[in-house]
């Protein structure tokens, strides 16, 4: 999906005021510590297939956001070896980190972290030579404790033709958290999550700077790992949050597993939002105690396991089920076919609790280099999925 601005009116019912979000890859503003005149100016889109970061203008005109820059695969891969960008941060010196998933052939053994500085200009390796993880994939910091976190997906040769099964057996996918010395780029200790910890994507810190606490979303094994520092300074890991694998019918596996793939914390750090791309729902936890998490919400948004699917999961009596999608407006069923679309959850930030709001929809299947498959999505002024306290 190229870069955009999409805008809706809906949320609750006549006269909902219009609010701007911006529905891309990744967005990251400029938002120095210690300089009230940095802005929040510019999406910052790596690409991971083409190699390119994208840098789009939003500050000029926020409802037609515009090609600033594009800096070239090649340029990245002359300077510094690398390919395949995935995330980006800003820093608080005006630099951009972008974690890089392999070099320009798709070996896992070339990725790191690119930097940019504030004009879009490559400057080479965050990490120190010799410092590279084994695998790649997003990243997240927390300054206070002088530590930066990566996650492991795996090797883009691999990924990049489509997911094997085998391919986890060969050892071309990731278990394992990688801590590093922040902002030194120097690798101190490496977290074999094992068996529970396969596929680990998203990393976040609590919002919180004080805190020495977070989570791992592992896709493949679906569990929520908490990493955090102990007495002696070092770092551990366990597994916080367990999706149960189901028992299913029409499948290509007889089990299906969650697949926990995107998750997000609250700015005030008392939930835990998670998605289950596989079976369909979108779950809510209470984590105001990290080490014990509870469930406080649940809703079913799709999935393979909803009602008039080919698939079936098997309940421990045997019987075949299915799960009820909640019906909103204009919803189609061939949806999927004709791109993405977009819902508003509502949500119970006192009790707990998740709704699907019946009269928000937006459809990406319109656009018109369409359809779309649309992805994250950003609030151009920041928010909990995008922004590291200091």
């Amino acid at each position: 999906m190229g870069p955009g601005a999409r805008h809706a009116t809906g949320g609750h019912g006549e006269g909902a005021q219009e609010k701007l979000v911006y529905v891309t890859c990744v967005y990251n503003g400029f938002s120095c510590h210690g300089d009230p005149s940095a802005k929040r100016r510019f999406l910052i889109l790596p690409s991971l297939l083409s190699g390119r970061v994208y840098v789009v203008d939003t500050a000029t005109d926020p409802r037609a956001p515009s090609l600033h820059k594009v800096v070239e695969s090649e340029d990245i891969a002359e300077k510094t070896g690398l390919g395949f960008p995935h995330t980006s941060h800003c820093l608080a010196s005006g630099d951009i980190m972008i974690s890089c998933l392999g070099d320009k052939e798709g070996n896992a053994a070339g990725n790191g972290f690119l930097l940019l500085d504030s004009e879009f200009n490559v400057k080479g390796h965050w990490e120190k030579p010799g410092h590279s993880p084994l695998f790649g994939y997003d990243f997240w910091y927390q300054p206070r404790h002088k530590t930066m976190i990566s996650s492991s997906w795996g090797a883009p040769a691999a990924f990049r033709t489509g997911f094997n099964l085998q391919h986890v057996q060969d050892g071309l996918y990731g278990r394992h958290l990688h801590v590093y010395d922040w902002p030194g780029g120097e690798l101190k200790q490496t977290l074999n999550l094992g068996d529970t910890g396969l596929l680990p994507l998203e990393v976040r810190f609590l919002h919180d700077p004080s805190k020495d606490t977070g989570y791992v979303g592992c896709a493949l094994t679906s569990n929520m790992v908490r990493f955090f520092k102990t007495t002696d300074g070092s770092w551990s890991h366990e597994v916080a949050i367990s999706v149960k694998t189901l028992k299913v019918r029409n499948w290509i596996l007889p089990e299906m597993p969650g697949l926990i793939t995107d998750f997000v914390i609250s700015l005030d750090d008392r939930y835990l939002y998670l998605v289950n791309w596989l079976h369909g729902d979108i779950r809510q936890y209470n984590i105001e105690d990290p080490a014990k998490p509870f469930l406080a919400g649940q809703v079913w948004v799709g999935g393979l396991l909803q009602k008039g699917s080919d698939v079936v999961y098997v309940t421990d009596d045997g019987q075949e089920e299915q799960y009820n999608v909640p019906q909103v407006k204009f919803f189609g069923d061939d949806l999927v076919k004709k791109g993405s679309h977009m819902l508003q959850i509502d949500v119970d930030t006192e009790k707990g609790g998740l709704a699907i709001n019946p009269n928000f929809f937006v459809d990406f299947g319109t656009e018109p280099d369409g359809p779309a498959l649309a992805h994250e999505m950003r609030y151009p002024g920041g928010d909990c999925t995008s922004d590291i306290w200091i």
